[in-house]
C-alpha cells in the first residue's frame, strides 16, 4: 500500500493553519517556554487537561461508548493478514498512548504505560454465509465493534477484528474494524494510524524493517509539559480572553424538533450522510480567496446563518474542534490533543453575508490565538447556568477535516473507507464536513431523542442552498438568502394556488358571537363543577368589555391576564377581545422576575386578577396600572350592560400577545392578529372536525401559544371547553381516568 504524507485535522483546514501562522508570526507568536522534553524515568505521569474530563465522565458512567472512536476500511485483493497484524502492533509499540491505561492513585488519576502491549487480529471468516446474511451479519458486527466498552483502567484501550468476506474470482475482500478510546486518541490520529499502517504493511509485506524514525516524545511527555506550562500568567491571560467573549447571559440554542427535549441529556444518536457537490466546492474557494478567508470560515458563517434562520436567534454560540498542535514534535503522535472552541457570532441587524463573513474571520482568529485553555477547564471557569437537559456552552458543533489519502494500494490491494455509526451524539447536532475529490461530505450526528432522520436531511438540503445562494450573491443580506429547494419551493407555490376560505374580515370574539345566538343553551364552559352556558359566557364578556371600555381601555391597549385556570380567566380573555384591547397571558406560576419583565416589556397598563391567584397579595407593590379583581370587583362589573359593543375592532388589530420561553436569552413578545388568529382556528376546526358535541380539554398553560388553539376551535364550535385543574395531572393514571 502506498500513500501520501496527508495533515489530517478537526476544525482547521490547511489554509486555516497557514493563515494562523502568519498572523502569529506577524503579531508575535504565543510563548510556549521550553519545548517539551521526555519525562525522567520513573515520573509520575498526570492526566492531560482532555483525558482528565474524559476520564470523570467514565468514573461517573463506567464504559459510555460515546467517547468511542470506531473506523473500519474495505481490503479487496490479496492481502497478507501476518504482515497485516504485524504492523498493527508496531503501531502500538511506536506510541505509548495505545498502550496506556488509567488508574487513581492516592486519589489521583495516573496514566499507566504498559511496557509491551500485542492484541489479537481476530480473523471472522464469513464466507459460509449467503451474500444476503453476510450483509446483514457485517453490519452487526460493525456496530458490536463500535459499542464496545471499554474498561479505562484495565485496558487495552483498543479493538481490532478482520472479516473475510466471499472472494470475487481470486480477488480476497476483508473489513478491517478499529476501535479506540477517544482518551488515547483524536480525528488527527485517525490519519496518523492509516498513514502509518500503510507505510509498516508495504515495508513487512517485502520483508523490510521499518522505515518509520522513532519518536522523539510521547503523548505523556505532553500531558506533564502541559500542566506544568499552562498557569499562571499564560493561563490568566487566556482565560480573561474567554471571559469576555463568553460574558454576559449565555445563549441556548433550541433548534426545532420532531419530539421534546427530554428532562436530562442521553447519548442515542445516528448519523446522516450529504454530498456537496464539487463544483459548489470549488465556488466555495474562489470565494474564500477573494474575501481573505479559509474554507472552513466561509463554511462556518453559511452554517451559523442556517441555525439563526432556523431558530430566529442573533445571538448564536457553536462549538468547533481545534486539533491543538502547535508543536512539531507532537504532529506525528497519536493521542487526545484535540479542544474544543465555542465560537460566538452575532447575526443582530439583518448584515450581508460578505460583512459577517468578515466577522466570523475576526472572531476564529482571536479564537484561534486563545486555543490553549481546554473546554473543560473553561467550563469550569465561566460557570455558565447548567441545565440537565442540555450540553453547557453551546449545543451545535461544527467541523471542517481534512481527509486522510485513501491509500492507492499494490497493485493488488484495493482500499475503501467505510462509515460507522457507534448509534451516539455528543451534542444536539453535529455537521462534519469532509473535502473529497468529488466535492465536499457532510456528515450529521444528531439525537434521535430529538429528531428524525428526515428532519437532518432537510436540514443539510437546506445548508446546500444557502450555500449556492450566498456564492450567487454574497452581498446578500442574511435574511434575504435562499433555503427553499426547488422541490419545496413548488410545494408552497402549490399551497398557495389553492388556499382554503376563511372568515379573515371577522374577529375571533365575533366567530364566538355567532355561535352563542346559535346555541345559546349549550354548556360553553366547564371547571371543577362549574359551567357556563354559551348565553352566559357571552353575557359575562360583554359586561367586562364595557367596564374596561369605562376605564378608558383603547383599541390595542394590553391587558395582562394574570389568572389560574377559571371560568374567569376565559370570561377576562373574550372580555378584552370585545373591547379592542389585546390580552398578554401571565400564567401565575411564573416567577415574579420573569413576569414583572413582561408587564414591562409589554406596557401592561390593567391587569386582570382573581382573589385566588397567588400573585394578587404581591403583585400590587410594583405594578403601577390599574388592577381589576375578576372576582371581588364582579359586583361593579355586573352592572355594566350585556349588550355586544358598537366599537368595530379591526381583523388587523392585535388579538393577543405571546411571549417566547426566553431559554436562549430575553423572552420576546409575538403580536398575533385577529385575521391570522381566525384563519387558523377555521382551518383546525376543519381538519380536526371538531363539532359542538365535542368536549375539549383545556389543558395547556395561558402562556403557550396552543392554548388559543384549545379555547378558539371549542368556543366557535359549539363544543364544551372543559378546563383542567392541577389534581387532574398528579399522576398518569388520575390524568386517563379524569379525561
Amino acid at each position: 500500500m502506498h500513500s501520501d504524507r496527508t495533515t489530517p485535522n478537526t476544525g482547521l483546514s490547511a489554509e486555516d493553519l497557514e493563515l494562523f501562522a502568519y498572523l502569529l508570526e506577524e503579531e508575535g507568536a504565543v510563548d510556549k517556554g521550553e519545548l517539551i522534553t521526555p519525562r525522567a524515568p520513573g515520573a509520575a505521569t498526570p492526566l492531560s487537561f482532555p483525558q482528565e474530563r474524559l476520564w470523570f465522565l467514565d468514573q461517573w458512567d463506567p464504559g459510555n461508548t460515546v467517547y468511542n472512536v470506531p473506523f473500519a476500511t474495505r481490503l479487496k485483493g490479496h492481502l497478507r493478514v501476518d504482515a497485516f497484524e504485524r504492523s498493527l502492533n508496531e503501531i502500538i509499540r511506536r506510541h505509548e498512548a495505545l498502550r496506556t491505561t488509567f488508574v487513581a492513585v492516592d486519589g489521583q488519576p495516573r496514566q499507566i504505560v504498559a511496557p509491551a502491549l500485542t492484541i489479537p487480529l481476530p480473523l471472522i471468516d464469513l464466507r459460509s454465509l449467503p451474500h444476503a446474511a453476510q450483509a446483514t451479519e457485517v453490519q452487526r458486527l460493525i456496530a458490536a465493534n463500535a459499542r464496545h466498552r471499554f474498561d479505562l483502567a484495565r485496558g487495552p484501550l483498543l479493538r481490532a477484528e478482520l472479516l473475510r468476506l466471499h472472494a470475487e474470482g481470486t480477488r480476497q475482500e476483508y473489513i478491517f474494524l478499529l476501535n479506540i478510546h477517544h482518551i488515547v486518541f483524536d480525528a488527527w490520529s485517525v490519519g496518523l494510524f492509516l498513514r502509518e499502517l500503510t507505510v509498516l504493511y508495504d515495508a513487512f509485506v517485502n520483508d523490510r524493517p521499518s522505515p518509520l524514525p522513532d519518536l522523539a516524545i510521547q503523548y505523556p511527555d505532553f500531558a506533564i509539559w502541559q500542566r506544568g506550562w499552562l498557569q499562571g500568567p499564560v493561563l490568566r491571560e487566556q482565560i480573561a480572553y474567554w471571559k469576555r467573549q463568553l460574558g454576559g447571559t449565555l445563549p441556548i440554542l433550541e433548534l426545532p424538533s420532531d419530539y421534546p427535549r427530554p428532562p436530562e441529556l442521553t447519548s442515542q444518536g445516528s448519523l446522516c450522510s450529504y454530498h456537496l457537490p464539487a463544483a459548489l466546492s470549488q465556488q466555495l474557494h474562489v470565494l474564500s480567496q477573494v474575501e481573505g478567508v479559509t474554507l472552513f470560515m466561509t463554511l462556518f458563517a453559511a452554517f451559523q446563518i442556517l441555525l439563526y434562520r432556523y431558530t430566529g436567534e442573533e445571538d448564536i454560540i457553536t462549538g468547533s474542534a481545534i486539533a491543538n498542535r502547535d508543536f512539531v514534535d507532537i504532529e506525528p503522535l497519536m493521542g487526545f490533543f484535540l479542544n474544543t472552541l465555542p465560537l460566538r457570532t452575532d447575526l443582530s441587524g439583518n448584515p450581508t453575508f460578505r460583512a459577517f463573513l468578515q466577522q466570523v474571520r475576526e472572531t476564529a482568529l482571536d479564537a484561534y490565538a486563545h486555543q490553549n485553555v481546554p473546554f473543560e477547564q473553561l467550563v469550569e471557569e465561566l460557570r455558565p447556568r447548567r441545565d440537565p437537559s442540555h450540553t453547557p456552552l453551546f449545543q451545535v458543533m461544527f467541523i471542517l477535516q481534512n481527509a486522510p489519502v485513501p491509500p492507492q494500494g499494490q497493485r493488488d490491494l484495493e482500499v475503501e473507507y467505510l462509515r460507522v455509526d457507534n448509534g451516539t451524539s455528543k451534542f444536539d447536532l453535529t455537521l462534519s464536513l469532509t473535502e473529497m475529490p468529488d466535492g465536499l461530505r457532510a456528515v450529521a450526528e444528531y439525537k434521535t431523542d430529538l429528531f428524525e432522520q428526515a428532519t437532518i436531511e432537510r436540514l443539510l438540503g437546506h445548508y446546500q442552498r444557502l450555500l449556492e445562494s450566498l456564492v450567487a450573491d454574497p452581498n446578500c443580506t442574511v435574511s434575504a438568502l435562499s433555503l427553499l429547494t426547488e422541490a419545496e419551493r413548488q410545494t408552497l407555490l402549490a399551497w398557495n394556488e389553492a388556499p382554503m376560505p376563511c372568515s379573515e374580515q371577522r374577529c375571533i370574539h365575533q366567530l364566538f358571537e355567532a355561535q352563542a345566538a346559535s346555541t345559546p343553551h349549550a354548556i360553553a364552559l366547564e371547571c371543577d363543577g362549574e359551567q357556563l352556558t354559551y348565553r352566559e359566557l357571552n353575557r359575562r364578556a360583554n359586561q367586562l368589555a364595557h367596564y374596561l371600555r369605562a376605564l378608558n381601555v383603547q383599541p390595542e391597549e394590553r391587558i395582562g391576564l394574570c389568572l389560574d385556570r377559571s371560568l374567569e380567566l376565559i370570561v377576562g380573555v373574550l372580555g378584552v377581545l370585545k373591547a379592542g384591547a389585546c390580552y398578554v397571558p401571565l400564567d401565575p406560576t411564573y416567577p415574579q422576575e420573569r413576569l414583572r419583565f413582561m408587564v414591562e416589556d409589554a406596557q401592561v397598563s390593567v391587569l386582570l386578577i382573581r382573589q385566588k391567584t397567588t400573585l394578587s397579595d404581591s403583585v400590587a407593590w410594583w405594578f403601577r396600572g390599574t388592577i381589576v379583581d375578576l372576582r371581588a370587583d364582579w359586583p361593579q362589573i355586573s352592572r355594566q350592560s350585556a349588550a355586544h359593543l358598537t366599537a368595530e375592532v379591526a381583523p388587523a388589530q392585535t388579538a393577543y400577545v405571546i411571549y417566547t420561553s426566553g431559554s436562549t436569552g430575553r423572552p420576546k413578545g409575538v403580536l398575533i392578529e385577529h385575521r391570522s388568529l381566525v384563519n387558523y382556528v377555521e382551518v383546525a376546526c376543519a381538519a380536526y372536525g371538531i363539532t359542538a358535541a365535542d368536549r375539549v380539554l383545556q389543558f395547556a398553560s395561558i402562556n403557550y401559544d396552543g392554548s388559543a388553539e384549545e379555547i378558539y376551535t371549542a368556543l366557535t364550535s359549539g363544543a364544551t371547553l372543559v378546563l383542567r385543574n392541577d389534581q387532574m395531572i398528579e399522576t398518569i393514571a388520575t390524568f386517563l381516568a379524569t379525561c
